[in-house]
């Protein structure tokens, strides 16, 4: 299956980007960021942040925006079959040099999971110094780790805003 993935949420006063690999099959049917139920992710921005947690996707990229946080997947296109990042085949970058000539305040790049820091890695070439930290994954198939120790590393997020 061809997949695509979402324009990045980001303001140029963002000033933390966090790059997830390829959206999932459910979030690709939602059209939406970390659309599916079991993902972690908007649960740690909303309790990271201090706010209170809301279901509407609106409320939740005003959230990230509102915070100068950025959001992207390191992939604009892959084939794969399913979710698992361990399926992506055939895959190309985003245009990270354009993003980051217009988003000249990002100070810091978090990867959610191994599989996006790999592929930024392999793909993305810096001219520019960033603070990079490789989070635990949020997806549900990432079952290994306790949310609570997933939630205490994706804290860091906390000290770089």
């Amino acid at each position: 299956m061809k997949s695509f993935s979402f324009a990045p949420i980001s303001s140029p006063t963002s000033k933390i980007l966090i790059l997830g690999t390829m959206p999932g099959t459910k979030s690709l049917e939602l059209n939406q960021y970390y659309g599916h139920n079991q993902n972690n992710f908007w649960k740690f921005m909303f309790q990271i942040l201090g706010e209170e947690f809301f279901k509407d996707y609106e409320i939740r990229k005003n959230l990230l925006i509102k915070n100068n946080i950025a959001l992207w997947d390191v992939l604009q296109f892959c084939e794969r079959v399913g979710s698992l990042d361990s399926a992506i085949k055939n895959e190309i970058a985003n245009d990270f040099e354009n993003f980051l000539e217009t988003h000249t305040q990002i100070e810091a790049i978090l990867f959610n999971g191994q599989k996006a820091a790999a592929f930024f890695k392999k793909y993305v070439h810096l001219t520019k110094e960033y603070k990079t930290f490789t989070l635990p994954s949020t997806s549900p198939a990432n079952a290994s780790k306790a949310f609570q120790d997933k939630f205490n590393e994706w804290s860091i997020i906390k000290t770089l805003l």
